[in-house]
């Protein structure tokens, strides 16, 4: 099977270039699998393994929820390269600029983490009470809230899990907002496990990975918080950590299974450098690509984490 890149560019002939002609039998998370024969497929070099042939392949085809490849029959050849097709997802249009709140709301009382104390929500100054200090006819609401920072839908900055790391106020804005947004959707997958077979299709670097499982559905509800959820694999963060993404978000209770106690998953990002924002909402809203993507939160020393209002901006087609 011949594959060939649409977008022609110079004609290379070094005869240091390789390809691999091989057999590949793909099976798929979700079911059904793929079989090719004598595939071709350009590679960097004649020493690559059946391992990193597997990723190149999934990355070529733009596979998605892959959960093993096996690959046979494997044959290198000294021929010039033919080019690789793009992996990422078309950008999705929209008949006009649209924004979409990915953030839960924050109430008094309400459950974002188990064994987490609720928000207390109340009055530092009334209405009534303000009278007195204006002129008359004129009244302000001085609210107050007492809550820990994990609560609602929140930014892990680095200083979260380590103490000598950037806070909340040493995150750089441009790494928040702004980023060009993606969704990896593996809502529906059979298992909880979110692993790096699941990410190699998508182009990561330098944007915001928002992994979309469904769990969001379950928020307000003893389900959300009483075991099961989808989670990001140690194998998975550390992929995301060196491609470098500029954050990484999830709609689940938290990026780790909670049963570890290493917490890989915050760990791995974390020590990187990456932000993670946690419990979002309503990524199923988005398009796979082609949104910005923003969750900044205030600039608080000394803190790792507080709640943001995360939101997407979709710009539709010119008219």
């Amino acid at each position: 099977m011949e594959t060939q890149n649409t977008d022609q560019g110079p004609d290379r002939t070094d005869e240091q270039q390789w390809r691999v002609q091989f057999d590949a039998d793909v099976v798929f998370a979700n079911g059904g699998g793929l079989q090719t024969q004598d595939f071709r497929l350009d590679v960097p070099g004649p020493d690559l393994g059946d391992d990193e042939l597997a990723e190149l392949l999934v990355r070529h085809l733009g596979l998605l929820m892959v959960d093993t490849v096996r690959i046979s029959g494997r044959r290198t050849l000294r021929e010039p390269h033919k080019g690789g097709q793009g992996t990422g997802g078309a950008a999705s249009r929209t008949a006009a600029r649209r924004t979409v709140d990915l953030s839960h709301r924050i109430r008094h009382g309400m459950v974002t983490y188990p064994g987490l104390p609720a928000p207390e929500i109340g009055d530092h100054l009334t209405r009534a009470a303000s009278r007195d200090h204006y002129a008359p006819g004129t009244e302000f609401h001085i609210g107050r809230i007492s809550m820990v920072a994990n609560t609602g839908t929140y930014l892990d900055s680095p200083f979260h899990r380590f103490g000598d790391a950037p806070d909340l106020a040493g995150l750089p804005l441009a790494g928040l907002v702004d980023l060009d947004g993606l969704v990896v959707r593996v809502d529906g997958a059979p298992g909880r496990a979110v692993d790096r077979n699941a990410l190699l299709p998508y182009p990561v670097t330098g944007r915001a990975v928002l992994i979309h499982t469904g769990w969001d559905r379950h928020w307000g509800t003893d389900a959300y918080g009483a075991g099961g959820h989808p989670f990001l694999t140690a194998q998975g963060a550390a992929w995301l950590a060196e491609q470098r993404p500029a954050l990484v978000g999830i709609d689940s209770l938290n990026i780790d299974d909670t049963d570890d106690g290493a917490r890989p998953a915050h760990t791995t990002l974390l020590a990187a450098g990456i932000p993670v924002v946690e419990h979002l909402r309503g990524l199923e809203q988005l398009p796979v690509d082609g949104f910005r993507f923003h969750a900044a939160p205030p600039a608080v020393e000394g803190m790792g984490t507080f709640p943001v209002r995360a939101y997407a901006v979709l710009q539709g087609e010119e008219e």
